[in-house]
C-alpha cells in the first residue's frame, strides 16, 4: 500500500489531497482569494485527520513544481519541505500542466478523436504557460510563455481536433478561432496530480528536499508603488 499527500497550489485555487494506491481518500478545495497560506497547512492537517493518519504514515509529499503563481508556489514547496523534513519522507515534483493533463483525462473532459491536449496557466494579458501534450500524458513541447494569437498552434491544429484546458483557456478562445479547438476552463487541483504523483513514487523520482525550487519560468516582478508613504 502506498500514501501520498498532495498540494496543488500554483493558481488561485487551493487544493489538497490524500492518495491511496492511486485512489482519493480525503481531499480540500477553496477558492478564497490569497488564502494559501492560510489553508495549505491546515487543509492537510484536517485530511490526515479524516483518514486517521499521521505525516509519517505516508510514503512521499507531492507538490506542484509550477509554472504557475510566484506566491501559491512558494507556500506550497514551503509546506510540502516543512512535512517531508518532519516526517522524514521524500518529496516528489509534479508540472502543472501534467496535472491538468491527467485531471481532463481522469474526469473524461478529453473529446473523442483528439490529437493533442495543450494545457494553459494563465499569465498576463494573452500570455499563458502551455505546452502540447498527446492523449496519452506524453509532453512533445518545451513548457514555455507563450502570448497567444490567431497563428499559435496552427499547426497542431492541421493535424487534428485539440483540447484548450486550464484557467488560461477560455481568454484564448475567441483569439484561436478554429473548429477544431475545445476549449474548457479549469484549475489544476490535487487529485489531477494522483497518477503523475504515483509513478513518480514508484519509481523513486524524488527531489531534494533541501534544495528543489518551484519552476517559476519567468522572473517574478515588483512595482514600486506610486503612493506617498511619508
Amino acid at each position: 500500500m502506498n500514501r501520498l499527500i498532495m498540494i496543488e497550489t500554483s493558481t488561485s485555487l487551493c487544493s489538497t489531497a490524500i492518495a491511496e494506491d492511486g485512489k482519493v481518500i480525503a481531499e480540500r478545495i477553496s477558492d478564497e482569494p490569497r488564502a494559501h497560506a492560510s489553508l495549505t497547512a491546515l487543509f492537510v492537517s484536517e485530511m490526515l485527520k479524516e483518514a486517521g493518519l499521521r505525516v509519517s504514515d505516508c510514503d512521499a509529499v507531492a507538490v506542484s513544481e509550477g509554472p504557475g503563481s510566484y506566491t501559491g508556489l512558494r507556500v506550497g514547496v514551503s509546506t510540502a519541505k516543512g512535512l517531508c523534513f518532519g516526517a522524514g519522507i521524500p518529496l516528489i515534483a509534479v508540472g502543472t500542466l501534467d496535472t491538468l493533463v491527467w485531471q481532463a483525462k481522469e474526469e473524461g473532459l478529453v473529446p473523442e478523436g483528439c490529437k493533442y491536449i495543450v494545457p494553459m496557466i494563465d499569465a498576463r494579458r494573452m500570455e499563458v504557460y502551455t505546452g502540447v501534450f498527446t492523449p496519452e500524458g506524453k509532453q512533445v513541447t518545451p513548457t514555455k510563455a507563450e502570448v497567444v494569437t490567431g497563428e499559435s498552434f496552427k499547426e497542431y491544429l492541421a493535424e487534428g481536433p485539440i483540447l484548450f484546458i486550464g484557467d488560461g483557456a477560455m481568454k484564448c478562445e475567441g483569439t484561436i478561432d478554429n473548429p477544431g479547438a475545445t476549449f474548457i476552463q479549469l484549475s489544476p487541483k490535487a487529485s489531477g496530480m494522483t497518477r503523475p504523483a504515483t509513478e513518480a513514487l514508484k519509481q523513486h523520482n524524488f527531489k531534494d528536499v533541501a534544495y528543489f525550487e518551484p519552476f517559476y519560468l519567468k522572473e517574478f516582478v515588483t512595482t514600486v508603488s506610486k503612493k506617498k508613504l511619508f
